[in-house]
């Protein structure tokens, strides 16, 4: 009822029309009386209620010809007004129309649901979202560097850093609060290098206790078109064994040691999936993993023990897209095949139906900047990639760089995993 009102507050200029609607609709009503109602000539005193009686007699029937007249008055102040109230509320009806059709085109989506974590997974949603909004984001949460790290050790939270990536991504808000979102303090005290949606979603978590309630009320502020689920609600850390049998615990350091990477883990081992996670697993039409860091991003989904298994069960068309170029301190050397045999080598099973790569080449600029820091770009072995079983969709799938990284397209990457499932 309150919301009604408001459309009465001063300065939304539709007052008059509501008033105008109201007159017209009392002068109709006059207009019958002159036809139908001789006690109308009651209001009238004098001549000219004789005068009234004489024109409405049997030979000029002048109240008729007056009564539709003020009728026809009438008519015209409510059209108007109607005309005048509609294009108040909605300027724009044309865009609304658009807006709302969208909206239920979006619903009949297919379901998908996105493993992994980092930039790569953020840049997958941006482009799916178009699409469909029947879209889970199941987030790896063993990130412990920058500001998430020191909201994990701080308030003992699972970090909220990819979470947030994937909630902007997905978000269908106004730029501000995007950039909002991804501000990052760099200001001299305790708040330097801390974002303002890490705060957010950490702040969320304190005042309601769950960080994935945290994430879900987080989501409603950014209007996100699907969901953005946390692969655990427990705090765990990512571990990894190297060829030489050393081992060190931290997401944030295993790639600094620049060995070779054999195992990855989880402490602890027996965390527990979200139950919503799996219940979009279990629904879900497309399971797509990656694209993203292999071992500190993609694997720590994988690692979650009854998430693995709801992937391992489901009917979905399952799908991988690997990286356009090898990783420092993570694969080095890898060609996409070993990608593959990696995520199998830690999870006993060849499960998945497609892989996707990219066989457009990048500016030779760009390449050699890369090839400076040790990353080269993916070596697509078709041969291994079928002895695997996997069945390769190969395309130009390069965004046009506006800065210095070499990125999947997410409209081109979107079309093409959504044209697996029609295939």
């Amino acid at each position: 009822m309150v919301k009604i009102w408001k459309w009465l507050y001063p300065g939304i200029r539709l007052k008059r029309w509501i008033f105008m609607l109201f007159v017209g609709l009392i002068i109709i009503n006059i207009g019958l009386l002159f036809i139908f109602s001789q006690h109308f000539y009651g209001f009238f005193q004098g001549e000219i209620a004789l005068w009234l009686r004489f024109l409405s007699g049997p030979a000029f029937p002048v109240s008729l010809i007056l009564g539709l007249g003020v009728i026809a008055l009438g008519l015209f102040m409510v059209i108007v007004a109607i005309k005048q109230t509609i294009s108040r509320i909605s300027r724009e009806e044309k865009e609304l129309v658009d807006i709302l059709y969208q909206e239920e085109k979006l619903k009949k989506g297919s379901k998908i649901v996105a493993l992994g974590g980092g930039t790569g997974l953020a840049n997958f949603l941006r482009g799916i979202k178009q699409h469909t909004s029947n879209v889970t984001a199941v987030v790896t949460v063993a990130d412990d560097g920058g500001s998430s790290g020191k909201l994990r050790d701080e308030l003992g939270m699972p970090p909220p850093g990819d979470i947030r990536n994937c909630l902007v991504a997905l978000a269908d808000t106004e730029p501000l609060m995007e950039d909002l979102f991804q501000y990052r303090f760099s200001s001299e005290g305790h708040l330097v290098g801390h974002s303002f949606g890490n705060l957010f979603i950490a702040s969320m978590n304190e005042v309601l206790g769950d960080f994935k309630v945290a994430v879900k009320e987080s989501s409603k502020v950014l209007a996100v078109k699907g969901e953005v689920l946390p692969s655990t609600n427990q705090n765990v850390r990512l571990g990894a064994t190297f060829a030489d049998n050393t081992q060190k615990v931290g997401e944030s350091i295993i790639p600094l040691q620049n060995k070779k990477i054999t195992e990855v883990f989880l402490e602890p081992e027996d965390c527990q999936a979200t139950p919503e996670a799996l219940q979009a697993i279990e629904e879900a039409e497309i399971i797509v993993v990656g694209p993203g860091s292999l071992y500190t991003s993609l694997l720590p989904n994988l690692l979650v023990d009854d998430l693995l298994k709801a992937i391992l069960e489901s009917s979905a068309l399952k799908v991988y897209i690997c990286n356009i170029m090898t990783q420092p301190g993570e694969t080095v050397d890898y060609t996409a095949s070993q990608h593959l045999e990696a995520i199998y080598r830690h999870t006993q099973e060849e499960f998945f139906d497609w892989i996707v790569v990219n066989r457009q080449e990048a500016a030779e600029g760009l390449i050699r900047r890369y090839q400076a820091e040790g990353a080269f770009p993916v070596k697509v072995d078709k041969e291994r990639l079928k002895e695997l079983g996997v069945k390769i969709k190969e395309e130009d799938l390069l965004l046009q760089p506006k800065d210095s990284y070499l990125r999947h397209d997410p409209q081109k990457l979107a079309e093409v995993v959504l044209d697996l499932l029609s295939d």
